[in-house]
Formats: structure tokens, C-alpha cells, sequence
């Protein structure tokens, strides 16, 4: 087990040094969810990597289980302007899942899809950066299907609409395109240091 911090949470960082432009702290989790929540049970859970890669993986519970499993600590920011310190995730992290093939040259971007249909993308080296990951626990339980359980994906570094919950596949492409949150006017990037909130932003 390997241990991450985000690389915001240094030491002698104040809190307010830590939340970005026009956020407020919660102490709570709040849940936002289009739609109804999916509630898919471990065992009928898969994850499929597809896309631009040389041979496509489709991993059951079991074998995802068995993948070598890190602890990260990162803040969480979301678009609707709220953020949260210090949360504890465990998974597996993003470079270890792509490992399980060999990605073609021409694979620069990927798309997120989950149980519930809802997609999201962005650009491979994000998708790869520490310590993003695919993640089944928050603050040391199982992640509840509110949060996105079984498996949801973190990159702390995006807002959190990009950190997709009940993942189920991860598409590798050549060339950027929108999910569902970006197709209805939300930023094709999402850094929440520079408010990156809506599309109307992307030529700042």
C-alpha cells in the first residue's frame, strides 16, 4: 500500500490557501446526482478499458481487488462552489489500471463512462497524474452508491464533476471530446485555480 498527498496539502499550508477562487469549506459531503443512483453490487460490477489501446481488459470485482492498492489524502472541490479537506481515499490508481495494456500512440484523451450513462473526459496526462485513482473507499468505509460506490474516479486536481462516480469504463481516444456535463455548458478542462466553471470560459 503506497500513501499520496495532494500536492496542495503541504505543510505550513494555511486552509485558506488550500480552497480555490469563489469556493466556501464544508465539514460535510454533500451529494449531487443527475438522475436516479445507480446501485450496482460488487459482484456484478466490471470495468472495460477500450479505446485506443492494443488489446481492450474487461476486470471483474474480484480481479480489480487484486491490484496493487494506494491511500490518498486530497482535497475536493466542486463546481456548485464547495470544497472539502483531507479526504482519505483507497483504490487503485489510474497509472496502475492503464498498465493492464498497451496504449496505442494515437491515445491523448479519455472519456469516463458510468453505470447511469454519465460520461466525462479529459486529457490522458490528467487522467494519469499522481495521485489520481480509481477509488472504493472514503474516510476508511466503503464508498456508500451516493459517493459512488463501488468504484468512483478521483482527480483531485479537476473539479469534481471530472471525478466520475459508479465507473465502468474508460475509453482511450485520439482526439477531445465532451461528456455529458461539458455538452451542457460546463468547461471541457475544469481547473477550479483558475474557475474554469462553464464553456463560455474556454477561450480565457
Amino acid at each position: 500500500m503506497m500513501n499520496f498527498h495532494d500536492q496542495r496539502d503541504k505543510e505550513g499550508d494555511s486552509q485558506s490557501s488550500r480552497v480555490p477562487p469563489g469556493q466556501r469549506l464544508t465539514q460535510g459531503f454533500p451529494i449531487l446526482t443527475y438522475g436516479e443512483t445507480p446501485r450496482i453490487p460488487s459482484d456484478q460490477w466490471q470495468l472495460s478499458i477500450t479505446g485506443q489501446v492494443e488489446t481492450e481488459v474487461l476486470l471483474n470485482w474480484k480481479e480489480f481487488m487484486a491490484l496493487p492498492k494506494i491511500k490518498v489524502t486530497a482535497d475536493f472541490h466542486c463546481v456548485t462552489t464547495w470544497s472539502r479537506l483531507d479526504n482519505l481515499w483507497e483504490g487503485v490508481s489510474t497509472r496502475e489500471i492503464l498498465k493492464l495494456t498497451a496504449l496505442k500512440p494515437e491515445a491523448r484523451y479519455v472519456m469516463v463512462h458510468c453505470y447511469g450513462e454519465y460520461t466525462t473526459n479529459m486529457p490522458l496526462d490528467d487522467f494519469l497524474k499522481t495521485p489520481s485513482l480509481l477509488a472504493y473507499q472514503w474516510q476508511g468505509q466503503p464508498l456508500e452508491a451516493e459517493h459512488g460506490g463501488p468504484c468512483r474516479l478521483i482527480i483531485p486536481h479537476l473539479y469534481a464533476w471530472k471525478s466520475a462516480k459508479w465507473v465502468r469504463k474508460i475509453e482511450l481516444l485520439d482526439e477531445n471530446q465532451r461528456g455529458f456535463w461539458e455538452r451542457y455548458g460546463y468547461h471541457i478542462y475544469g481547473d477550479p485555480w483558475r474557475e474554469q466553471r462553464y464553456s463560455s470560459q474556454e477561450d480565457d
